[in-house]
């Protein structure tokens, strides 16, 4: 499904990526982990064309990605879940649901049964303002918009950011769903580390921009592993 191949990639002088090499395949979770600032972000970022690479190559479904915009690689089945959640706090709920349309074709322009499967808060509040929702049910918002889109990679940075512990479960749940049952490769990008435990199938660890580990997610409670995630 996915292929990130020993990119690179810079904010002016400064690099934030190097040699950095990601897979994700149908039906698992790869959680990308690593202490504030090695470039967990940069990485996701990269992967939905928000930030050009300088080096490497981006493969998805055996294409090469190269420069390709962002609405591109969405109607390609990237959906992207961005830290901070970027809901439009002035538009409702469905509204915010809707803005997920863009890439899709006139007939696909529904919103998905399984968001409100998944999160059913939303459908009791679909015409609410987006702005006047918990920070948890805005979580719950941003992962259902991205459903919108029909992806078939999903990119998720930090999802439990700031979110109380009964919509942690809820989140982790709707990922174990959409891994088992709708099939989807998931990209997960996590600070909190039970969390990613209990949902990773593989998992990669960044440091100073670089690849510290890459293995099973059996391997995070070995000690020179877990030394990677030490502040």
């Amino acid at each position: 499904m996915l292929n990130v191949e020993a990119i690179d990639l810079y904010y002016g002088a400064a690099q934030a990526l190097r040699h950095v090499s990601v897979a994700a395949v149908p039906g698992k979770v790869t959680c990308v982990l690593g202490r504030n600032g090695v470039g967990k972000t940069s990485l996701l970022r990269a992967i939905a064309g928000q930030h050009p690479i300088s080096g490497g190559q981006i493969v998805l479904n055996g294409e090469r990605l190269g420069r390709s915009a962002p609405y591109s690689r969405a109607r390609a089945g990237i959906g992207y879940v961005p830290q901070g959640r970027e809901i439009f706090p002035l538009l409702s709920v469905r509204e915010n649901l809707e803005t997920g349309f863009a890439p899709l074709k006139r007939r696909d322009r529904t919103i998905p049964d399984d968001v409100f499967t998944l999160f059913p808060v939303l459908k009791d509040m679909l015409g609410r303002r987006g702005g006047d929702l918990s920070g948890g049910q805005q979580q719950q918002l941003a992962i259902g918009r991205a459903l919108v889109t029909r992806p078939k990679l999903l990119i998720l940075d930090e999802p439990t950011e700031g979110i109380q512990p009964s919509i942690i479960k809820d989140i982790g749940r709707a990922i174990v769903y959409l891994k088992e049952q709708a099939g989807l490769a998931i990209v997960l990008v996590e600070q909190y580390l039970d969390f990613a435990r209990e949902l990773a199938d593989s998992v990669v660890i960044l440091d100073r921009g670089e690849v510290a580990f890459s293995g099973a997610a059996d391997d995070l409670d070995r000690p020179e592993v877990r030394r990677h995630l030490m502040v």
